[in-house]
């Protein structure tokens, strides 16, 4: 069985910083993209950041030049390093990965998710 847990959410006040790290864990045999994906009250689930086993990225035109995805093959951890936090960035964070299990089967596995909070 695959699982993705985050960690490092909490409350920053606007101009701050918070890094996120996902870690991915279980019977894996390989981890194609893994992304960030945030989803704010009464809003729809949307993507902020995506990394793939290449190491190309890309962002939502909202946290460009604020935001970076970075990953760590050797440990399946992928990261989101978070600067100059605005309030409308107040969401839950959750990560994902496309992961192949060693039996084979490949799936999209979600983490359970972390409260970020840009408030004064």
């Amino acid at each position: 069985q695959v699982q993705l847990v985050e960690s490092g959410g909490g409350l920053v006040q606007p101009g701050g910083s918070l890094r996120l790290s996902c870690a991915a864990s279980g019977s894996i045999f390989s981890i194609d993209a893994m992304g960030w994906y945030r989803q704010a009250p009464g809003k729809q689930r949307e993507l902020v950041a995506g990394i793939r086993s290449s190491g190309s990225t890309n962002y939502a035109d909202s946290v460009k030049g604020r935001f970076t995805i970075s990953r760590d093959t050797a440990k399946n951890t992928v990261m989101l390093q978070m600067n100059s936090l605005k309030p409308e960035d107040t969401a839950t964070y959750y990560c994902n990965g496309a992961i192949q299990d060693t039996s084979g089967y490949e799936d999209l596995y979600w983490g359970q998710g972390t409260q970020v909070t840009v408030s004064s």
